[in-house]
């Protein structure tokens, strides 16, 4: 299936600012910030990684608000030229780093608004990914919520019917649930899909490193959720080559493409990006062979691994502070177009 999935969702006007100017750190600074960077991710408890589509245009798959983003070109009246398609697009070097970071016990929680499934397919565990928007390759029951990945995309959009139904079996050998599977990709006035959003929400509130690649955040709620760390003490690290909506809350802003900024940090950090071998499905961090909804929250230690980086009276102060904000993102049914429209108006005035 090509990989302009943006033709299929319902027409809508403001789709954000797009086609602003990319801007190049120098080599010799972008060196310097990506050491900085390795210092913040080793001192880091909690880092969580915020990612966006452009950790996948070196992947073949064009982003939208870039220079040669599906929705400049439409802007311009041009179309986009694909090099791929979802079911042959390979991870980047990025999404394997991601993955590296995780096995190395860097990285706590994922947190992706892209749709291409190549988080999943790269083998990054689902119990530690939220995918906001959907995945091309994932349907779910409606009557069980049971997902299911397929090596092929599922080819409808906007949580419809995909023609299939749940085979999950009941207690006691009883029949099959038989639930219509639906899509998982979000049209524009979707809900996002709450355990997803949850998820996303408590590992924000619990990070205190956010790094965001490829991204400027202008949709919400996902483009705000890294304030969730700031707010709690947290920093904020965005690698974007266009200005963002939240530049001016960063503790570092790197301009760079995401994957030497990657590639550095993991030799930095004295690790190996894993090879990629084809699609693998890697459903928890334990490898266990079956989904669970009984996971672990993001960033969770124990009391021996608390005492050992964080003195008792600064974690004590951090959980009363955790215990009186109320600040929590909601997933109500409201004017999803009117948000977005308030956003792009707000980047607007911020340029």
């Amino acid at each position: 299936m090509s990989v302009n999935y943006a033709a299929g969702l319902s027409p809508y006007e403001d789709k954000g600012v797009c086609g602003l100017p990319e801007v190049f750190d120098s080599p010799e600074e972008l060196t310097v910030k990506v050491e900085s960077l390795a210092k913040l991710i080793k001192e880091s408890e909690c880092l969580v990684v915020h990612s966006g589509a452009g950790i996948s245009t070196s992947a073949g798959i064009p982003d939208f608000r870039g220079p040669k983003g599906v929705w400049t070109l439409e802007q311009k009246g041009e179309s986009p030229h694909f090099d791929t398609t979802f079911e042959d697009a390979r991870p980047s070097l990025t999404h394997m780093a991601l993955l590296g970071l995780q096995r190395a016990g860097y990285l706590k929680y994922l947190i992706s608004q892209n749709v291409d499934g190549l988080h999943v397919r790269s083998g990054f565990p689902r119990d530690m990914l939220s995918e906001l928007h959907g995945n091309m390759f994932v349907e779910e029951c409606e009557k069980c919520g049971r997902q299911y990945v397929r090596e092929k995309v599922i080819g409808v959009m906007g949580l419809k019917p995909t023609g299939r139904y749940c085979d999950v079996v009941r207690s006691r050998g009883l029949r099959a649930c038989r639930g219509k599977l639906i899509s998982t990709i979000l049209d524009w006035e979707d809900a996002l899909p709450d355990r997803d959003l949850n998820r996303a929400d408590d590992a924000s509130r619990r990070a205190d490193l956010a790094l965001t690649l490829g991204t400027s955040m202008q949709i919400k709620p996902s483009g705000d959720l890294p304030l969730l760390t700031k707010r709690k003490g947290g920093k904020v690290v965005i690698v974007n080559l266009q200005p963002t909506k939240h530049d001016k809350q960063a503790h570092l802003r790197i301009h760079g493409y995401v994957d030497d900024v990657m590639k550095q940090l993991m030799e930095l950090l004295g690790l190996e990006i894993p090879k990629w071998e084809g699609p693998t499905v890697c459903e928890t961090s334990t490898s266990a062979s079956e989904p669970t909804t009984d996971v672990k929250p993001p960033c969770a230690v124990t009391a021996k691994e608390r005492e050992k980086k964080v003195p008792i009276k600064e974690e004590r102060k951090r959980a009363a502070s955790q215990l009186t904000d109320d600040g929590s993102i909601k997933n109500e049914m409201v004017d999803v177009k009117r948000e977005r429209a308030d956003s792009a108006m707000a980047t607007n005035e911020e340029k």
